[in-house]
């Protein structure tokens, strides 16, 4: 078969074919296996948690109905890329706790044999896992300082030509940086977060080191 480099539709190939002679639907059909995949499990999700929770309500009723009522009300209140927002807010949030407890978790597995000789001349479970909390907080602090450094940075790349297109129209309009406040309450929460997953971590695996 003679592969025939970006041949327009016909018969053969109702698309035509790319720059190396593949066919473009057929391309398309297997590039759209993941979307319709995501969309259809979406929509089979959202159809069934929304049935259970409208089943839930009619059949309860009284106070399960108007609570149910009240969250969706919440729900339906904000714009639809709030939502989104803070779906991708809370995915991060959950992504940067269970790095800092795998971390952790690794770091009490490497140092067992140490925490064993601690605990044997008695040293307590607080002072043990006060390093190991420092670390969780240092790494959310890590992360967050990186985040805001590349955010700047792209800030600034971004500014300079939007710069020069708004004082086509005699502006000077930018793209803001975060201010103090808002950059200082990041670090709080990202310092914050990284400590809860060292906390759960230590919590989880040090108890279940004695020595022998």
């Amino acid at each position: 078969m003679t592969l025939r480099a970006l041949a327009p539709p016909s018969s053969a190939h109702w698309l035509g074919t790319d720059a190396f002679g593949r066919d473009v639907l057929a391309r398309l059909i297997y590039g759209s296996r993941t979307a319709l995949l995501v969309g259809f499990g979406a929509s089979v999700l959202g159809a069934t948690l929304g049935s259970v929770l409208g089943v839930a309500s009619a059949y309860f009723a009284g106070r399960v109905d108007l609570y149910l009522q009240r969250v969706m009300d919440v729900f339906l209140s904000f714009p639809l890329i709030i939502l989104a927002l803070a779906l991708v807010a809370a995915i991060l949030a959950v992504g940067l706790v269970a790095i800092a407890f795998n971390t952790i978790r690794l770091q009490i597995l490497t140092q067992r044999d140490e925490i064993e000789v601690s605990k044997l001349i008695g040293a307590t479970d607080s002072f043990i896992q006060r390093p190991f909390l420092y670390l969780g907080l240092l790494q959310g602090l890590s992360g967050v300082m990186i985040a805001l450094a590349l955010v700047w940075a792209g800030l600034a790349l971004m500014n300079t030509e939007i710069a020069g297109l708004a004082r086509t129209y005699g502006s000077d309009f930018q793209l803001p940086f975060f201010s103090t406040a808002e950059a200082i309450a990041l670090a709080l929460l990202a310092g914050g977060l990284g400590w809860a997953g060292a906390y759960m971590s230590v919590s989880k695996y040090l108890r279940e080191i004695e020595p022998k």
